[in-house]
Formats: C-alpha cells, structure tokens, sequence
C-alpha cells in the first residue's frame, strides 16, 4: 500500500541518533541548540525555539502574544484542528472566515470583510505548503491591531515571491511568529516535533522560558525569594527561578540529531516532490472530473514545498462516492486522505460556538470534492506511476 505520505529515514538519520545515544546528552543540550540555530538559519529567522509538537508551538504563540479571554483568533477552516484550538487553549474565541478557491488558503478579502473588533490575531496556515497572502493578510491584521500568527506546518523549506523578491515562510516581515511541524509525514521529521521562528526578542526569551515550566536560570532577569535572610538570598550553581507557570514543552537531543540530519536532505524531499506534483499535473490535466491544485501566483510555482497533493474531484460526474472511489484506490494498491474537514463544522465549535455550516462556504464546497493523493520522496517512479493509473482509472463508466 502507497501511503498519502510518510517519513523518509536513512542510515545517516540513524547513526545521527545513536551518536546522541552513546553521548553524555539525551535532552536539553548542544544538539537541541544547534538545531535551533540551523533552522533559523534555513528560514531566515533571528530566533527558532524548538518544541515536542507543531501544537504546542502554536500555543506558545498565543501566550507570547497575550492573547487571551475577551480575544478573538481568525484562522482559516482548511487545516488540522490545532491551528484553531491553539486560541481556546488560552480561553479566546477562535473563529473562521472563508478561503480563496485556488490556494485553498485563508482569503484577505474575507478576512477584511468578517472583521471583529475583538479580534487579537490571526493565524494563516500554509495549506499543503502554498504560502497564502501574507502581505494582504498582515496588511488587514495589522492595521486594526492584530497580530499575524503564520502556520508554516506544511510548509518547511518553501517561500513565496513578492514584488521582485523572494522570501522564506519564517523568514519575512508579515509573520510575527511562524511555526512549523516535524510529524512524520511532513516534509521533514523528528519523530514527532514542531519549533516556533521569531525575529522578535521579547517572544523569543518568554517561548524559551514557557517551554520548560516557566523556569530561567538568567541571573540578570533573578528577583529572589522574597527574603533578606542570607540563606535564602544566597544564589549558586544550582539556582534557577520559575518566573512563569510554564509547561514542559521540550524537545530532546535525541530529535534535534534526526533534525539536523533531515535539514540536510531538505532541498532533496522538496526537489523530488515538485517532480512528483509535476508529474501528476501533467498526467491528470485532461481528466473532465478532476482538477489540479492551482497557485495562487505562479510566480510561486518554484516555491513551493508541496506538503500535500490535494485534487478536487467531482464525484457526481464520476458516479461513485467519494468513500467508493477511495476504496477503489485502497484495492489496488494506492493510500489516499480527505485534508481537511472544516474544523468551524467539527462537533465541539458548533456546540460550543454556534458554527454552522454556511459560514464558509468556498471551504465547505472544497471539502465535498478534496482527496490527498500519494506524495512523499521515497516514492519511487513505480509509486508514481502506478497512482497516476490507478486514478485514472476511476473513469466514469
């Protein structure tokens, strides 16, 4: 079975962590720090603070910013359900508006037209590694006062083209803090893992310090114990200061070693992924009931990281269900998945925020023909083949 994606994993990746496991470090040490300063580096961010999952970063962005009760949080229906919950966390309204219908990313325009003054950020995710509209999205946000949260999960090693100039998801100035994800079927991994990018000191140094219970050991940020006796006052080798109700948000050595050594291979799973997307595209133009992922600029086309290949299929015209033509797929050979439900039609926002569907009506609409077709890099041209035919294949009768 192909699956719809899945981790690459050499014996570089391997000696990687066994290095970490013969060393005197298996978390909070030089590899954790090295990783940091390597991704940043990759993105073109001042500061990378890694973390155990794309989730908790996303919620580390929502306490840095202060957003909180009495806030409104905007994010875009097409994506995992983190990047909303990431604002109930922290007890905000986390709400929706609609997409554009060829990125399948969150909309300016609707986000301009749904305005809330409540609204404290918003959080534009980088569906299937097609960067949205980060200048007109930062240009809605920020001039009403909110900041722009970029969920760059998808999105690893890609960029986009703006005015003549080339940028990095992570690396630009209309993101006040991006995130990424490390899961498995990401464009790279650590197993599980996810790292918040800032160019902004004062977020970086409280993400740092929440990500370990609130606790620094900064002796130029020390208050002391509340007591003038000297025993208390006294502050060695040991002392440390939990300043902040924290949390335990680390990421180990042993993951930052398989990071470090993923990173190398980053432009290799990007390139071979843009040959697959080439390739589908080419196979599939002709089909009637089946339409290619669009760009939202093709100046872009080069950019892209291409997390996900996600067709729009008509399954009326093909005359099976959608649950039909996946098995269809499954029998011979060939994984498919549905990204992503809309998450404002998710039981727990329509109980607990009234969200019904009609909301967002682009997404609900993509939602009913979506199917995320096979694409990762240890596809061999076989794999591809074999996708291309076995879609084929689903012809109407």
């Amino acid at each position: 079975m192909i699956p719809y994606g899945k981790q690459f994993i050499d014996e570089d990746d391997i000696a990687a962590v066994v290095s970490v496991l013969k060393s005197d470090f298996l978390t909070s040490g030089p590899q954790v720090e090295a990783f940091e300063a390597e991704f940043a580096a990759l993105v073109g961010a001042k500061h990378a603070v890694a973390v155990c999952n794309a989730t908790v970063a996303l919620h580390l962005a929502m306490l840095v910013g202060k957003v909180g009760i009495g806030d409104r949080v905007v994010s875009s229906p097409n994506t995992f359900v983190a990047s909303a919950n990431c604002a109930a966390f922290v007890g905000a309204t986390p709400d929706f508006c609609d997409i554009d219908s060829d990125s399948y990313n969150l909309c300016p325009e609707a986000l301009a037209a749904s305005w809330q003054d409540d609204t404290k950020a918003v959080v534009a995710v980088a569906y299937a590694g097609q960067s949205p509209d980060m200048p007109a999205i930062a240009e809605v946000a920020r001039k009403r006062g909110a900041m722009v949260i970029e969920d760059g999960c998808h999105g690893i090693g890609g960029g986009f083209t703006h005015e003549g100039k080339d940028y990095k998801i992570g690396g630009h100035p209309w993101a006040d803090i991006t995130t990424f994800s490390f899961h498995p079927v990401k464009t790279m991994t650590t197993g599980e893992g996810g790292i918040l990018v800032t160019d902004n000191d004062d977020y970086a140094q409280l993400a740092r310090k929440l990500r370990s219970h609130g606790i620094t050991r900064d002796a130029n940020t020390f208050t002391g114990l509340g007591d003038s006796s000297v025993s208390l006052q006294e502050q060695g080798s040991w002392y440390y200061e939990m300043q902040d109700l924290g949390y335990n948000y680390r990421l180990t050595d042993l993951q930052c070693a398989l990071g470090l050594s993923q990173l190398k291979k980053l432009p290799a799973f990007i390139e071979r992924r843009r040959k697959i997307v080439a390739q589908y595209n080419t196979a599939f133009a002709d089909l009637p009931w089946l339409q290619t992922p669009k760009l939202l600029n093709t100046k872009n086309a080069g950019h892209i990281s291409w997390h996900l290949y996600s067709v729009q299929i008509d399954f009326a015209a093909l005359g099976q269900s959608r649950s039909e033509a996946m098995e269809s797929l499954r029998d011979q050979g060939v994984g498919s998945q549905v990204l992503y439900i809309p998450v404002h039609l998710q039981p727990y926002y329509r109980k607990e925020f009234g969200y019904a569907v009609g909301k967002c009506p682009k997404a609900e609409a993509y939602y009913e023909k979506a199917l995320s077709l096979p694409l990762f890099p240890k596809m061999s041209d076989a794999d591809v083949d074999l996708v291309i035919q076995t879609v084929k294949n689903l012809k109407p009768l």
